[in-house]
């Protein structure tokens, strides 16, 4: 039970995690301006600028950096829970960008853009994601490799990107519950959140004074108390059924002023067309790819994940040269949620797993296992 009461406090920061104000411990927010942004559709958005923050000290041969990408609606905060002495990623060993992908409130978005405010914002995706932060890595930082990749979610869906459109640019990737090509399940998931946004009448086109808030309460309870739990996870919580009802209303309380509408709707419409395959110069085939990856590959999944099925990276994996794919936390049923920070079990297992994967990369063994 105390798994399932500590794994409830995570659930709205898995996917939603808002834009909070930093304390003083913590490093700076930092934005660079990369001027234009080019997207793949031939668009640009204007004046584009991404967030990230930084841990640890780059060296002087620049060779110990880790980029980490994030999942949908979150931050650079996403996986602070793997951030620290000790753990996977270490400051003292490493030098770790956290990034913010765009529409995600930080980096230049829909609710945030001077020049292309709201619904004028251009569609991207996750490529042009990708090359936002291979911008930020080469201009900002001169660096030209990284120890790896690693993000969870729509992060993962970026991790494995990076691998195919950057193949020598990392040694690992280390995608946590990712995607290599959106299955019908997650575009039908998505979609359901934009409608339950979209068709509220006070969202007004995306010209909104305040949230739209009868559209924002049904997209929480599609999205993070159906989609990214699992029903195993409720049986322990409420004794009484019933007793779900105000516990709902509270997780939906507590979103309101801490979610944009139009930076969700338009990083769902990159996340639902993802498709690694549809990377120039593969023709839309997904497992070539996949095989073009040349680093070393940790895939980590979830059980009974009801947002990225557990059946697409365990596909995807077939075509990856060089792949370790491990379960998270074995014995839990936390979902799309194992990687989202909330269960003790979930957090010490991606820390070792991920903590063993990156000596194995940095000391160059020949195999992961």
């Amino acid at each position: 039970m105390s798994w399932i009461v500590r794994t409830i406090g995570a659930i709205a920061f898995l996917l939603t995690a808002g834009a909070g104000a930093h304390t003083p411990s913590q490093p700076p927010h930092q934005l660079f301006n990369e001027g234009d942004l080019k997207l793949e559709s031939g668009e640009v958005i204007k004046d584009f600028s991404i967030s990230y923050v930084t841990h640890g000290t780059l060296n002087a041969k620049k060779s110990n950096a880790i980029l980490m990408v994030t999942a949908i609606s979150g931050n650079h905060h996403r996986i602070d829970f793997m951030i620290g002495a000790g753990k996977a990623l270490d400051p003292n060993k490493y030098f770790i960008i956290c990034t913010d992908a765009i529409a995600n409130g930080l980096t230049t978005s829909p609710s945030n853009s001077k020049a292309q405010p709201r619904m004028s914002f251009p569609k991207f995706t996750i490529r042009d994601m990708v090359e936002s932060q291979y911008r930020l890595l080469k201009e900002k930082f001169g660096i030209d490799h990284v120890v790896a990749v690693i993000g969870p979610s729509m992060g993962g869906m970026q991790t494995l990107q990076w691998g195919v459109s950057h193949p020598g640019m990392m040694d690992g990737l280390v995608a946590m519950v990712p995607l290599a090509k959106t299955p019908a399940w997650t575009v039908a998931v998505l979609e359901t959140t934009r409608k339950a946004i979209m068709d509220d009448p006070a969202w007004n086109n995306g010209n909104y004074a305040s949230p739209p808030e009868k559209g924002v309460r049904l997209w929480r309870d599609i999205l993070n108390l159906l989609a990214a739990r699992t029903p195993d996870m409720y049986q322990p919580q409420f004794k009484n059924g019933m007793d779900v009802l105000p516990w709902m209303k509270q997780q939906e309380d507590k979103v309101m002023n801490a979610f944009d509408a139009n930076d969700w709707i338009y990083q769902t419409w990159a996340y639902e067309k993802h498709d690694v395959g549809t990377t120039p110069g593969f023709n839309g085939d997904t497992a070539k790819a996949l095989a073009s990856i040349k680093a070393k590959t940790l895939i980590l999944t979830g059980t009974k994940d009801l947002l990225n099925p557990e059946f697409e990276p365990l596909a995807a994996a077939k075509s990856i040269h060089d792949v370790k794919v491990v379960t998270i936390s074995p014995g839990t049923v936390t979902g799309h949620a194992s990687a989202g920070g909330g269960n003790a079990a979930d957090v010490n297992f991606l820390n070792r797993e991920a903590g063993n994967f990156l000596d194995a990369v940095t000391d160059h063994r020949k195999t992961l296992n």
